[in-house]
C-alpha cells in the first residue's frame, strides 16, 4: 500500500514543481494602430481567463509583471481584440513587444429619426403649424415696420457708416484746422444722432 501511495503521489509532485518553475518577468510595451503607427491610449490588456488586469497611458506604454507562457488580451473600442502569447522560452527576467491594433469597423442597423415620439404628437404639432403659403404675405411679415425698428434698434453701425463717420469727422478737424469750430448744440442733425445713438443703447454702461 505504501508503494502505490507513493506512485500516486508523484505526478503530483511533478506538477506542483513544474508549475514553481514558470519564470515572472515584466512584461513592457507599446500599444500602435496598424495604419499609422500612432499609440492607443487607455488599451485594456488582461491576462486571457483571469482577473488580472492593466491599461496603457495616454502614449500607449504599458508595463506589468507576468509569467511565461501566459495568454494576453489587447482591447480597446474601436479596433479589434488581439492576443499574444508569452514565450516560455525567455532567458531574461524581461520582455519587451509593439502591439499592433487594426481598426475594427460596426455596421449598426439603419436607424428613422423622428422629431416628435408618436405619430399622433407629429399630427397635432403639423396642423398647428402656421403655414405660409403665400411669399409675398411671409416677406411682408419679414419687412414689417415694426420688426425693423426693432432690429435697427439691436443692431450696430456697419463697417460703411463707421468709415463715413470717420471721414466726415477728419474732413470737419481739417476744414476748421487754425480756427474754431462752431458750435453745433443746436444742430438739427446732431441731435437727430444722438436720439439714434440713445435708441441703439450706445450710452448704457457696458460691462
Amino acid at each position: 500500500m505504501g508503494c502505490i501511495a507513493i506512485l500516486f503521489f508523484m505526478p503530483f509532485v511533478e506538477l506542483k514543481a513544474q508549475q514553481k518553475e514558470k519564470k515572472i518577468i515584466q512584461f513592457s510595451g507599446v500599444v500602435v494602430t496598424g495604419d499609422s503607427l500612432k499609440p492607443v491610449p487607455f488599451t485594456n490588456i488582461f491576462v486571457t481567463g483571469s482577473r488580472t488586469a492593466t491599461v496603457s497611458d495616454y502614449y500607449g506604454f504599458f508595463s506589468f509583471a507576468a509569467e511565461e507562457g501566459t495568454d494576453i488580451t489587447f482591447s480597446a473600442v474601436g479596433f479589434k481584440k488581439a492576443h499574444f502569447l508569452i514565450p516560455d522560452t525567455c532567458h531574461e527576467t524581461r520582455y519587451s513587444m509593439i502591439q499592433i491594433l487594426f481598426l475594427d469597423t460596426v455596421m449598426l442597423r439603419e436607424a428613422t429619426i423622428y422629431s416628435w415620439p408618436t405619430r399622433e404628437q407629429f399630427r397635432q404639432a403639423f396642423l398647428n403649424m402656421d403655414n405660409m403659403n403665400d411669399d409675398m404675405a411671409r416677406a411682408q411679415k419679414n419687412l414689417a415696420k415694426e420688426e425693423m425698428e426693432i432690429i435697427s434698434m439691436n443692431m450696430g453701425m456697419s463697417g460703411q457708416e463707421n468709415f463715413k463717420n470717420s471721414m466726415q469727422q477728419y474732413q470737419t478737424r481739417m476744414y476748421y484746422a487754425g480756427g474754431r469750430p462752431p458750435i453745433t448744440i443746436m444742430d438739427p442733425l446732431k441731435w437727430a444722432e444722438f436720439v439714434r445713438a440713445w435708441k441703439r443703447g450706445d450710452f448704457k454702461d457696458k460691462k
